[in-house]
């Protein structure tokens, strides 16, 4: 490619980024207004003992009724993922229905994350960018993996993350050096353009660090205890995936019953242990103010509960990603275990939230990238060895979701 395209590709992959952001940045907006409306101003003025439960069976129905006439949709992150590695585009017909699929389940409090939904809705995008320049020919293959990894630094407030999640062991047509600069330049425009308009009006939406921790005299004992704890509860996740899938697999078209009942289980277990309903984005927030108060028990229940139903919403067509939700787990275990084992309860979560993520996502430095938005960076050494470890322990073969 000769210098000028070169730099035209640039400029291009910049601008992108840039919509990537706004983009990100308006979806969680309009996520965030519809929560707030639903479950914050409309609770107000509504006075009535069961109003979870009915506003989730009456947004299943919604959400059941939707996916019947427009199709099921978005896909899961994985998903998303493996089809752009393998055609290098995402398909861009439904990208309307797309994101209203995406939006329902989050304001209707569902137990997933936006991120999923967002990823698809924008590899669509830049994937008809692609299809409308054509002047670079096979380097515009990129664009939809760059919509990936700028969609996923901007969301979880980790560049390095959105780095290297998407990209390990990818096969691609662009000399490497030339790829890296690529996906940084997208990954840095859209996270840029995300943070100023957070800045312009005084929003704080997006993940941000939960405190400070000094790991001194640190309880060894207790830190193998907890990683072990995490490995076994990273196999509640698969056995809740293989069973939720098994359970809901005779209504795979019947998406109007699918999403009544998984209104339903929603409504219910939201009313016993609200913890357990949304992204659980803000929701560590509110543990870290009043986890002492919620007790042991509620804790622990809220973290594998919240496993479960992730799984549940995801089959039963509340769609979303998985990330924020199996986050918010990790952290109600940890804040659990500082209870228990008397430790500092930063350092408890950051513990068990790396365990339990490494040994769900099998790549221990793309969790701790993802983390350290959260958790101080001193941690980050303890944070490592807390990844790897889990990794060493096979899955056993029918546990395996891949």
């Amino acid at each position: 490619m000769d210098l000028k395209n070169n730099l035209l590709l640039k400029i291009y992959t910049v601008i992108i980024g840039i919509i990537a952001g706004a983009i990100i940045w308006c979806f969680i907006r309009g996520m965030n207004f519809g929560i707030h409306f639903l479950w914050d101003y409309l609770p107000g003025l509504i006075d009535f003992k069961y109003y979870t439960i009915i506003v989730c069976l009456i947004g299943g129905l919604l959400i059941g009724l939707w996916k019947n006439k427009y199709g099921d949709s978005p896909e899961e992150l994985n998903e998303v993922i493996k089809t752009v590695k393998k055609d290098h585009r995402y398909s861009y017909n439904n990208i309307f229905s797309s994101t209203v699929s995406a939006i329902l389940p989050l304001i209707l409090g569902a137990s997933v994350g936006p991120e999923a939904g967002l990823t698809g809705i924008i590899a669509g995008l830049f994937t008809w960018i692609g299809d409308k320049l054509k002047i670079f020919n096979d380097e515009l293959e990129e664009l939809a993996h760059i919509g990936i990894t700028a969609t996923l630094g901007t969301i979880f407030a980790s560049p390095m993350f959105g780095f290297v999640e998407p990209i390990e062991n990818e096969e691609s047509s662009l000399p490497k050096t030339s790829k890296n600069i690529l996906y940084f330049v997208a990954i840095l425009s859209s996270f840029g353009i995300f943070i100023l308009l957070n800045h312009l009006t005084h929003n704080h939406a997006g993940l941000h660090s939960i405190g400070t921790a000094t790991p001194d005299n640190l309880n060894y004992l207790g830190i193998i205890l907890m990683i072990i704890l995490e490995t076994v509860l990273s196999y509640v996740y698969f056995i809740s995936h293989k069973l939720s899938k098994t359970v809901f697999k005779n209504l795979k078209d019947n998406f109007i019953l699918k999403g009544v009942i998984g209104g339903l289980i929603l409504g219910i277990i939201g009313t016993l242990l609200p913890l357990t309903m949304f992204s659980g984005e803000e929701q560590i927030y509110i543990l870290m103010e009043t986890g002492a108060q919620v007790g042991i028990i509620i804790l622990i229940l809220t973290s594998i509960i919240k496993i479960v139903l992730t799984n549940i919403c995801i089959e039963t067509g509340l769609k979303g990603g998985h990330f924020f939700p199996l986050i918010f787990s990790g952290t109600a275990m940890g804040y659990a275990m500082s209870i228990i084992l008397n430790m500092d309860p930063v350092i408890s979560m950051a513990i068990t939230t790396t365990s339990f993520m490494a040994g769900i996502l099998r790549k221990p430095l793309a969790v701790v990238l993802l983390l350290i938005i959260i958790f101080p960076m001193n941690l980050i050494p303890l944070m490592l060895v807390s990844a790897v470890i889990p990794c060493l322990v096979e899955t056993p073969k029918f546990l395996d979701i891949n």
